[in-house]
This record gives C-alpha cells, structure tokens and sequence, in this order.
C-alpha cells in the first residue's frame, strides 16, 4: 500500500477560520453570531446532534471544520416536504446524508418487525423522527430543495447498501442506494480521508462528476467507463474460491532464481535471455496488474432473483476487503454500472489522535434543553480507544464498514479525553463507564508484518483458529488501564464493551487486570451458542475458550475477594441452527443455572455473510455452486419465536410452545417437574392472562433455593446493564450493527 496523504497536512481552505465554534450552527441565528453568510458544507444526519467524537456528524463536522472549512448541522429535518432542508441555505460545496449512527431500519425495527418504542439517538427517545431508509429520503429531499447542490452520502446505512443488497424488511433484493438516492457519490467506511480529499478538491473547482480516483468511494458510470485504458476487467467467476485468486507469496522470500541453460520459448527470440523474476518483483508485478484490474460482480438484475449468485456475490465482496490487496468492484444496474473502488486506508495512530482531540463541546446542541437522548446518557462517560475488527463474525456488520484492521489512538490521547470528562462533562462522579470499541481487547493487536497483512485474504484472523501471523499481546493494554486508574479524580475504569475472550485467554495477565480493576460486577461476553454448527456459521469458537475464559475469571475474582459473573449472550435462529441446536443450548443454559432476560434473534443486516446465508440458503463462506453446502435457515416466524423461547425456558409465557416443541421432536421425557426436566408438566392455576407465576406458585424446581453466588440470576436482576445498542457510525467513525 502507498503511504496516504496525512489528513492534516492539507492547508486550511479558510486560513483566518481558526476558532472552532461552541457547537456546528443549526439555524440561519447561529450562523448569524458567527458572521457566516452561507455555509461550506451542510450535513444532514437522522440523529440528534451531540457534538462528541463518538457521533458520527460531530466528528466529520469538526474534521472539517479543522480544515477550515465551514460547516452547518441539519438534524433530524422533517422529511415531508423540502422546507427544512433549506433551514440553512444553499452549501457552497454539497449536502453529506447520513441515517446516522445505525441503520435507520434496524433503528425503528426490531428482529419481528415491530416498531421499537424507543429512539437512542433522538431527544426524549421519540421513536418517529427518522424515515425508513433514511439515507435516500433525505438524499433526494436536498435534491428537491436545491437541484443543482452536490450530494454526497455516507453512514453504515449507505456503507451496507453500496451494491445489490438483501433487504430483510421487505424481504427483497434491493438496488444500490446510489441509483434510488440520486447521490452524486457514496462514501463507504472509515471514510475521513476520502472526505477530506474530495472536500478540498471541490473547493479547488474539481466537478465531483470528475472525482473517481478516491479510495472508499463508489459512484454510478456508464457500461463502458473505466478510470484508464490500461485498466483490465474480470469476472467474478473466476475468483470464488478464497485463497487461489493468487498464490500467497512468502513475503521473506527475497532470492533471485538464476536462468536455467533452457529458459528460452518459441514465442521469444533466442537471442533476448528470458528474464526470471524474483519473488518480490513478481509480487510487485501482481500489485501492479491488480491495482488496473476491476472484478465483475453479477448485475442486480440476476443477483435479485438467484440465490446462489447472491451469495457467490457476497463472497467476493468480502474477499475483495483487505485494503491491502483488494481490488475495485463493478455491478451493473440495468444500462448503468456501480463502480467501487477498493476499501480506504486505515488511518495511522497520529491520524487516530487527530480526529478524537479536536474540539467537542462533549455534550447535546442546547436546543435539545433538558431533553433526555438515552445514546448520549449511555455513552457520555465512556472513552472510544480503537476501532475495527478482525473477528470476521459473518451476522455482525463491522468488519463491513470498519475494516478488520485495528485503528488504535495513543496513550496520552486516551488518557487526555479521560480528564476532559472528568473536568467538563456534567454529572461526572469518578466512574469511566467503559474503556473499550468494538471488541475491548484488541487494542494495538495487529499482524506481526506488514507485508503479510497487506498480502492475506482471511475472512478472520481467529477463526477456524487464532492465526499464527497474528499478535495477541496485551500488554499495551494492560499498561493503558493502570494508567488510567491512576489518574487523579478517577474512582473506577469499567469494561462495558463486548470482550473476545478467545483472545483474552492468550493473556492470563490481562484476564486478571481486567478481573481485579475493570469489572463492575457483570462482564458481557458473547458465546452465542453451544453447538458447533451454528457456531461454524457464525465463524465463532466452541464452547473450550468460554470454558477456559470462565475459569480464569472466577478463580482472579475470588482471589480478588469479589463476587463476579459472566453474563453471556446468544442468538436465536441464526442460519445454520436447528431445533435440536436450539434444545441442546436451553439445557446447557438449565445446567449452568442461567436465565436470560435479554436475548437478541437473528436479524440480516445488509451485506453480512449470514444475511446470504439466509436469503439464500447457501454457505459463501465456501465455494458457491447449486450443488454447494445447503443451510439450514429459519424463516417462519413461529419457528423464530420458538428458538427464541428456548432461550427463555423458564419464563412461564413460552411453556406452552416448549412443549409443544418436545413432543413433536420426541422429548417428552424433559416436561416435568424434577431438576432434569426443562419445562413443568402443566401450568399452574395462579398463572394470570399475563402468563406470569407468582414466587409461592412456582413449581418447586424453579423455586428452588440456590447458595449465594451459585446463579447470576439475582445479580442481573440487580444490576443488569442497559443494552449497549449499536456503536456510533457514520461517514467514517466506529459502528456496530452487530456484536462480537
């Protein structure tokens, strides 16, 4: 890879624009006390605006801002007419539209469906602020406002929507969100280099028609477009099996091989030697040819109707991941194609600094007065330290829009924004809510070299199994928590985020950090399920890590005199589980004495490895064929609510489905009332409408006495965390629509 262009080299397009401003104007008054006549850039974002590094429109908005240019928020506009997204005027540059921190359709739905009652992201939780499919909404209401304005799109709802994409909500293929928003270009990712660079080249006179040299950006062209004529096309055809598009080169191979007395061809003079390459000249060579080179993918056209092309789709989507070596993507949409080019460069340490210490009010725009906004409650004490994943979780949609390259800040940056709450964050009593990302762990993990890296084509770095390549000291880690604890005023650093604990067992020294300093009482982790064929589906380890993580922590906890527990989470109905995987896992949790409260079914997210598994029911983790590996999908949402129900065995509402269930599949022999049996016999008389027992009418095993400590019922009952929802996205900050 070239080194990228720092992204605060560039020279401020407004050299005398040098005071930020107490928060980005959201009205013609606040650009008027800032004696602006118009603004630079105007985004326009489905979320409320917290000016705070872990909001998306706040971090892009203050990047720009550094650059010197100036920049107006639209939040939240009412999307029923083009008036409110006039509130500001014309942009002098473009419109930047985002859905905000998540997908607006998994932020309104729930897995069934159902509307949520409540919006994270918006004051007051209201949940109808936002529109479905936020993104082309608001796209084409700023076309609407001003035709000519340039519109530029981004947020984890475009990043997953940048090719022919699986819509679960109504259960379809979809086109791009270019061609239905009308955008000019789309900027996928970690974007902030290729916003910074196409702002200033905008500025400078470019057309944004002319732009199509930018890292992480997609775009529509003509059928027969491409960026030079020395550029190649292949079809996707020929690359569907991972690891055989090239051979892996060893990159430590650096020996000449020396002519043999017969190195000559027919089709070359005798006279002219043949020229045998080194492996590093080879390798430069196959550099060369594939940065020239863009992959086919099948049109939208046949993807929407054919499931094995779906999937062979989304196998080369991910394969085509890796900075390093991957390719630009084209996909025809009827007379048009959408062209990809390859995914932006991570951005450095120093970079990493830049974005988080740039100047946040850290806290809501004051319009939203004392509105309550439940994202900014959950978040406002908690310190963003990396982000990316290479965990390669085929339901979760990080590794879709940030990478599986860790982009990590540095120590002092980190502990920085820790004083800064401390000293200006209102409320703030001592406890850092969370120290964490993503995954918590893998702060400055990274492939032990470069060139390996830049070369591989593993969908994951730790599965089947942790890669040798890969470095899994935690020391770093470690050294940054006792630095932060011992800041002054600082009372508690907690881990909240969700914690790779096949990882965490590399680092027994870490475990016990954690274990003695970081756990509040309750550590999250995510097994999300017992049985090895869901687990393959979901490219997560067995059971064997959580054993050897749940040993660790009890025996650090007890010997740090505290009363601890795990709280694990499971998926119900994910591709490639059964009903007999789903009964095996209820009694694994019946053994372990775990009831759930919160449980999480699947839900397909756009683009996610297991949304083609459920569209389609084909396995894109291997080669794609008709004849290729069929997987066992659940759809019916009456199956869906019976896996979900195993996970909630003991709440008396889902009995009657239990048992139902263990009789057509032939274990009657676990309805009863013993410790054995998994669901009682028959339901009590003091069972209201409401289908809750009271504590005297349970049936004796459910009632039954446990030694202190023995369950982590009571604890989470107690103490149980809010959910931790999605982590922030947008044009380029960290996101979550799933977990690890």
């Amino acid at each position: 890879m070239n080194t990228p262009k720092n992204l605060f080299s560039y020279p401020r397009f407004r050299p005398d624009y040098n005071k930020p401003a107490p928060f980005l104007p959201m009205s013609r008054a606040e650009m008027d006390s800032l004696g602006w006549d118009s603004c630079d850039v105007i985004l326009i974002t489905g979320d409320a605006y917290i000016d705070h590094p872990s909001f998306g429109m706040a971090l892009i908005g203050r990047l720009l801002e550094k650059q010197g240019f100036r920049v107006g928020i639209i939040s939240q506009p009412d999307w029923h007419s083009a008036e409110a997204f006039r509130a500001l005027g014309k942009p002098n540059l473009y419109f930047g539209v985002t859905a905000g921190n998540m997908d607006s359709m998994i932020n309104r739905y729930t897995s069934d469906r159902k509307i949520r009652s409540e919006d994270a992201y918006t004051a007051d939780g209201d949940p109808n602020k936002r529109p479905d499919r936020a993104v082309t909404v608001y796209a084409q209401r700023a076309r609407e406002a001003f035709p000519e304005t340039n519109i530029v799109i981004g947020s984890i709802e475009a990043s997953l929507r940048r090719i022919a994409h699986y819509d679960y909500w109504s259960d379809k293929v979809r086109r791009s969100v270019l061609p239905d928003s009308k955008a000019d270009i789309l900027l996928y990712g970690n974007a902030e280099r290729a916003l910074v660079e196409l702002t200033h080249r905008l500025a400078a006179g470019e057309p944004i028609r002319a732009i199509r040299d930018l890292r992480g950006t997609a775009f529509m062209v003509s059928r027969d477009w491409k960026p030079g004529s020395d550029w190649s096309e292949a079809n996707s055809t020929r690359y569907d099996t991972p690891g055989r598009i090239e051979p892996h080169a060893d990159p430590y191979e650096m020996k000449s091989k020396e002519p043999s007395s017969c190195a000559t061809d027919a089709a070359v003079p005798a006279e002219k030697p043949v020229l045998i390459l080194s492996r590093e000249e080879r390798q430069a060579a196959l550099r060369e040819q594939r940065n020239k080179t863009v992959v086919r993918l099948p049109a939208y056209e046949a993807v929407k109707d054919d499931p094995v092309l779906y999937a062979h789709t989304s196998r080369i989507l991910h394969l085509e991941s890796n900075p390093g070596n991957a390719r630009a993507l084209v996909q025809a949409h009827g007379e048009r194609d959408v062209w990809l080019n390859p995914p932006p460069l991570p951005l450095a340490m120093d970079e990493m600094d830049g974005v988080y210490d740039l100047t946040y009010a850290r806290a809501p725009h004051p319009s939203y007065g004392k509105a309550r906004i439940p994202a900014w409650e959950m978040i406002r004490f908690s310190v963003n330290i990396m982000r990316g994943c290479f965990g390669g979780c085929t339901f979760c949609s990080i590794t879709e829009h940030e990478g599986r390259i860790i982009q990590s800040r540095s120590e002092p940056s980190i502990l920085r924004e820790i004083e800064l709450i401390r000293d200006k964050t209102k409320g703030f009593t001592g406890t850092i809510s969370d120290l964490g990302g993503p995954t918590a762990n893998m702060y400055r993990l990274a492939c032990k070299d470069k060139k390996i890296e830049e070369s591989c084509r593993r969908l994951s770095c730790v599965y089947p199994s942790i890669c040798v390549n890969l470095n899994t000291d935690h020391s770093k880690l470690v050294q940054l928590y006792r630095k932060a604890r011992a800041i002054p005023g600082i009372k508690k650093i907690l881990v909240s985020s969700g914690l790779r604990y096949d990882l965490a067992v590399r680092s027994p020294e870490y475990v016990k950090e954690l274990v003695t300093h970081h756990v509040g009482g309750l550590l999250k982790i995510a097994p999300e399920h017992s049985e090895d064929g869901p687990l393959s589906k979901m490219m997560k380890p067995g059971m064997g890590s959580y054993y050897a993580f749940k040993e660790m922590f009890e025996r650090f906890s007890k010997e740090a005199g505290k009363e601890q527990y795990l709280i694990p989470y499971f998926i119900a109905a994910h591709p490639g589980t059964t009903d007999e995987d789903m009964l095996k896992l209820a009694l694994w949790l019946k053994q372990n004495n775990f009831q759930l409260d919160q449980v999480q079914t699947f839900l397909p997210t756009p683009m996610a490895m297991a949304t083609a598994m459920y569209h389609g029911r084909k396995n894109p983790l291997h080669k794609v064929s008709a004849d290729s590996e069929t997987v066992e999908t659940v759809r019916a949402g009456k199956i869906r609510r019976l896996h979900k129900a195993f996970l909630r065995y003991h709440d008396p509402e889902n009995w009657p489905m239990l048992r139902e269930a263990l009789q057509r599949m032939g274990r009657g022999d676990l309805i009863g009332s013993s410790d054995r049996h998994l669901v009682p016999r028959y339901d009590t008389p003091a069972m209201g409408m409401g289908g809750k027992l009271s504590q005297r009418t349970m049936p004796k095993d459910l009632n039954r006495t446990k030694k202190p400590g023995s369950s982590p019922l009571q604890a989470q009952q107690a103490r149980r965390p809010k959910p931790a929802g999605n982590r922030p996205g947008k044009f380029s900050a960290p996101a979550k629509a799933g977990r690890k």
